[in-house]
């Protein structure tokens, strides 16, 4: 007799296969990229955004942002089905096929490549260089231990890309909301690896814990997220912004600290509140300062 794996049912409901699609590619941590976008509007337009470019600019970052987490997916299945971190994500449960994931990625990425139309020419051009960034960070473990810089590179294109939809050039100063992101993401994805270490080394795959240990993996993340305090602390110098921002930047920095002292607990649920329950809150704090930086003088 044959069994249909777990949830082989609810996934012939078109609503429950595509809440299946949206827990895949955690639709929810959209909340890592989607402030810093907001913030680089508001601080552009000095907190009067433009309604129809702005809500361009948040559907294209949400769908660049769960095309390349839907493409991931489907690249790591292999790798994610020997891991005991990883082995009950979607597709090694058999919850959901790599076509199903590939389809998702494909609507994300029209989505995406419509809203760049919509928003200048230079965004346009600039997307197979997105793409070559978001694609190509599932393939950088395999090569280069820099990939969670890859990654922050790549998540960081949210906040450039915002940039230049409202502007449609570059500008000097788009560079320090975007490298202070990046940083931020490179930091708390290398204390995300310190649990795979072993498991990074047996599979020859590329990360900074796997590759250093755990000791210069740490040291790492924080130089990371200094990197990322300094750029926070730039902000003003670039933008103009009250006083009321700073409280928000000193509190995101003091979250910053606290995620590494709680790293140094090394149980699987300590790195998991470091990495994400701490920095789903801190790019709202950071959003909230902004906002009040702008409209409170």
């Amino acid at each position: 007799m044959a069994f249909d794996p777990p949830g082989a049912a609810d996934r012939r409901n078109p609503i429950a296969r595509l809440g299946l699609i949206l827990d895949a590619v955690i639709f929810r941590h959209t909340l890592f990229s989607l402030p810093f976008a907001v913030m680089a509007v508001l601080l552009e337009t000095s907190g009067r955004p433009p309604l129809f470019k702005s809500a361009l600019i948040l559907i294209a970052a949400v769908s660049g942002r769960n095309a390349a987490n839907a493409l991931n997916r489907v690249i790591d299945a292999g790798i994610d089905a020997k891991n005991p971190r990883t082995r009950e994500r979607h597709i090694p449960q058999g919850l959901l096929s790599k076509k199903s994931l590939l389809l998702a990625a494909l609507v994300f990425i029209i989505i995406l490549v419509a809203a760049a139309a919509l928003l200048n020419p230079l965004c346009v051009f600039l997307l197979p260089l997105a793409g070559f960034l978001i694609g190509g960070y599932s393939y950088s473990k395999r090569f280069t231990w820099l990939c969670h810089y890859w990654l922050g590179t790549a998540c960081a294109c949210s906040v450039m890309g915002s940039f230049i939809g409202l502007s449609g050039h570059f500008a000097l100063r788009y560079f320090v909301l975007a490298g202070t992101h990046a940083l931020w993401v490179a930091g708390f994805d290398i204390l995300y690896a310190l649990p795979d270490i072993e498991f990074d080394r047996k599979q020859g795959l590329y990360s900074i814990p796997g590759c250093f240990g755990a000791p210069l993996a740490r040291m790492f993340a924080l130089v990371s997220h200094l990197g990322t305090i300094a750029g926070l602390f730039l902000v003003p110098f670039f933008w103009k912004l009250s006083v009321y921002y700073w409280p928000a930047a000193v509190c995101a920095a003091g979250l910053l600290i606290t995620e590494h002292l709680i790293a140094l607990g090394k149980t699987e649920r300590h790195i998991r509140v470091a990495s994400y329950s701490i920095n789903e809150i801190l790019p709202l704090i950071l959003l909230a300062g902004i906002a009040l930086g702008i409209y409170i003088e």
